[in-house]
């Protein structure tokens, strides 16, 4: 599957989570969370956000706190 439109499903097992840790990230504010295209459309997730996933458990894996790994993410969305 293309890395540029993955469903939360697909995103989740690239990143080595399960969906409801994906939507845990969200709610936080680590990820966000794709537009729907329509009603029913099935939201969409891209390179980046498989990007930042992989990033937030590896810094967790080094000891960062989900709020120091906030931190870390704004900068890069600022740089």
């Amino acid at each position: 599957q293309e890395v540029t439109s993955l469903t939360i499903g697909s995103l989740a097992k690239a990143g080595g989570v399960g969906v409801e840790t994906v939507r845990f990230y969200q709610r936080r504010g680590l990820l966000a969370e794709p537009e729907r295209p329509n009603q029913n459309g099935v939201r969409r997730y891209g390179r980046d956000d498989l990007r930042y996933l992989r990033f937030i458990r590896m810094a967790q894996k080094a000891g960062f706190s989900l709020t120091e790994i906030g931190e870390l993410l704004a900068l890069d969305a600022t740089a």
